[in-house]
């Protein structure tokens, strides 16, 4: 399993860990990466995904998963999280007609 988020392609940065006497080695920056469940409103299920921290402040900030995946740009998002953005948006527009 690749160490990115899933809805904002958030992943690994490399750096230098800097000592003292300015000697440098290389590290690797984590991202904050969190197992959460996530419930769609328009199609009443619930989804696991794997998430930075950052992202899920985001989506409670828009509103819910429908609303930041629907926001969202499709190239930073997950094949899963792609699919279920179709479906969401599929789902609005047959309930909004």
């Amino acid at each position: 399993m690749s160490r990115s988020c899933e809805l904002t392609g958030k992943g690994v940065q490399s750096g230098n860990n800097v000592s003292h006497a300015n000697n440098k080695t290389k590290r690797r920056f984590l991202p904050n990466l969190c197992s959460v469940t996530l419930i769609s409103d328009a199609l009443g299920q619930r989804f696991r995904l794997r998430v930075s921290a950052a992202a899920l402040r985001s989506v409670e900030h828009r509103g819910g998963l429908d609303a930041f995946l629907l926001k969202a740009e499709e190239n930073e998002l997950s094949m899963r999280a792609r699919l279920l953005r179709r479906q969401i948006a599929k789902k609005t527009a047959a309930a909004a007609a």
